[in-house]
């Protein structure tokens, strides 16, 4: 706005907007304005921050200006001025404003003005509380409110997801409260949503850079929990200070890694491991039953998500069941001696003792024996019986009896003679029972040397004799003797010459025999040896002939 007045009308301030109203009224008119020249009024930002400063330059093209000065109740300081212009500095601008300028050209005065806007964000700006389970599906309300800020008709809030814009609304009122209307996705899960205030009162000619104020909440969504109860996976029975693991698993929620567990056996919570895979939770715990908890008992699996659950029970029966525990009147008894032999187990629990069973559950089973030798490491064994829940439980003790009796060597596996080659090698096996274990010597009678038992020896010719088997303890002595022929090995080739010439003897005779026998079966008819021709023959009769001719 440009306005020239006669110096006589000028007033002495021009401090606000009611001096230039009254300086614009009080112009002449338009027929006196033809040689008029106009004020000009420069203002680097017409939009200042609060507290801040700018720079005001007054101009005019009149050749022969004068008295140039700049009218405003602000705090002002010249800064420089020259032919036609002067510039000043106004700081601390705390309100909305107007600036003057005026001067005088050839005895009309020029004015030129500018309205100074005052801007301030908001000194706070809120997310109202979000719930704190959203489900998906349903639209979600957020608040933001908006206290201070000026002006009110440049200020603006929106509403961000992350880095996205999703709504912007201008902020109406003191304090202003903004509200927006979202519909929830599974995507929205654990998004960051945020109100900001722009910084739109900058001057449009000089952009709306930088950032503006914000708050910032990050939102969990959750849908409803699937229509069925959790898988609950658990024993059915469990025995006092035993452990075993339960199992709870729920598929179909999401998101399944904020879903609470809950596990508990009766009254006892339970420590818990919980996975999340998908949209499947599930839980691990370990169940120890105690003793005060003997008896039906529940295990309870509750999953919460959001302000909603599902629950699963499972019933669980916990009982005791101690031994079967056997005793022995006397463990180590000696011959001859009375032994009870006892089995007994906890209440309702039906015990068989060696296939004797108790009178009645909870009753033990018992029987007495008079100890022997045969008796000596004998085992008795007892069976427990308990059914729990429809589910019938065994287990079973023996118990070991030792009876004390003297020593006693197995003369079938002694043999009281032996006959042994000399320099051959040989175990001699002599055995001896009793308990405690006996000590078997044996020792040769007249030189008392110890034979060996049980490991191999070399045999001498001088072991042969007679010797006294001992077997020893603290219940006894029993002896054994053992007479020991030892041959010597030349013998058997003198045996064996002896033998042959028997053989050959035998042969001999039976040959002599077989020949004398031959001759006598001979004829009676013989070749006369030829002799010498010089020798006469005589003829003679014979006395018979019977059945021969005569030769």
């Amino acid at each position: 706005m440009v306005t020239m007045l006669p110096s006589g009308l000028l007033l002495g301030a021009y401090g606000n907007s009611l001096i230039s109203l009254l300086l614009v009224c009080c112009l002449p008119p338009s027929g006196a304005r033809a040689q008029q020249y106009q004020m000009r009024l420069e203002v680097e930002n017409t939009l200042v921050p609060a507290g801040g400063s700018f720079l005001v330059n007054c101009s005019t093209d009149c050749p022969n200006p004068r008295l140039i000065i700049l009218e405003t109740s602000l705090a002002k300081k010249p800064v420089g001025n020259g032919l036609g212009w002067a510039a000043f500095l106004l700081s601390n601008v705390t309100s909305d404003s107007q600036v003057l300028c005026s001067g005088f050209c050839n005895d009309i005065q020029m004015v030129g003005s500018s309205e100074i806007t005052v801007y301030r964000f908001p000194e706070r700006v809120e997310l109202a509380p979000l719930p704190r389970w959203q489900p998906v599906g349903e639209n979600l309300t957020m608040t933001c409110q908006v206290a201070g800020g000026a002006p009110r008709t440049n200020l603006t809030v929106v509403l961000l997801r992350g880095e996205e814009e999703l709504s912007r609304q201008p902020a109406v009122g003191e304090p202003a409260e903004v509200t927006f209307t979202v519909a929830a996705g599974r995507e929205d899960h654990l998004a960051n949503f945020s109100c900001r205030i722009p910084e739109q009162v900058r001057p449009r000619n000089r952009g709306a850079d930088g950032s503006g104020t914000s708050s910032c909440s990050r939102l969990p969504f959750s849908p409803a929990l699937p229509i069925t109860a959790p898988h609950l996976v658990v024993p059915r029975i469990l025995e006092v200070g035993t452990t075993r693991s339960v199992n709870c698993i729920l598929e179909g929620l999401f998101p399944a890694s904020e879903a609470q567990v809950h596990l508990a056996l009766g009254n006892q919570t339970l420590n818990s491991t919980v996975e999340s895979h998908g949209d499947t939770i599930s839980a691990t715990a370990t169940a120890v039953a105690r003793a005060e908890q003997e008896g039906a008992q529940e295990i309870v699996c509750n999953i919460t998500l959001g302000n909603d659950g599902r629950e699963a029970r499972e019933k669980l029966t916990v009982y005791s069941f101690w031994g079967p525990t056997i005793n022995l009147s006397e463990p180590n008894a000696s011959e001859g001696t009375a032994v009870t032999v006892t089995c007994a187990a906890g209440a309702r629990v039906q015990v068989m003792l060696e296939g004797l069973p108790a009178a009645a559950p909870g009753q033990p089973a018992q029987f007495q024996l008079n100890a022997t030798e045969m008796d000596d490491r004998r085992s008795f064994f007892c069976n427990a019986t308990l059914e729990v829940d429809g589910e019938t439980l065994h287990r079973n003790s023996s118990v070991q009896l030792r009876v004390l009796y003297g020593p006693k060597i197995d003369q079938a596996k002694c043999p009281q003679r032996l006959t042994w080659k000399e320099k051959t090698t040989h175990v001699l096996q002599c055995q001896a029972r009793g308990n405690p274990d006996p000590q078997m010597h044996c020792f040769h009678e007249g030189s008392h040397v110890e034979l060996p038992i049980g490991v191999p020896f070399f045999v001498r010719l001088n072991y042969t004799g007679t010797y006294a088997c001992k077997a020893s303890s603290s219940r006894g002595v029993h002896t054994v003797t053992v007479v020991m022929n030892v041959q010597d090995r030349n013998l058997r080739a003198v045996n064996i010459v002896l033998g042959v010439l028997a053989i050959l003897g035998v042969v001999t005779t039976v040959a002599a025999l077989l020949h004398v026998f031959g001759v006598q079966k001979r004829s009676d008819t013989y070749r006369v040896n030829q002799g010498s021709t010089w020798l006469p023959l005589t003829s003679r009769q014979p006395e018979e002939a019977v059945g021969e001719n005569p030769s």
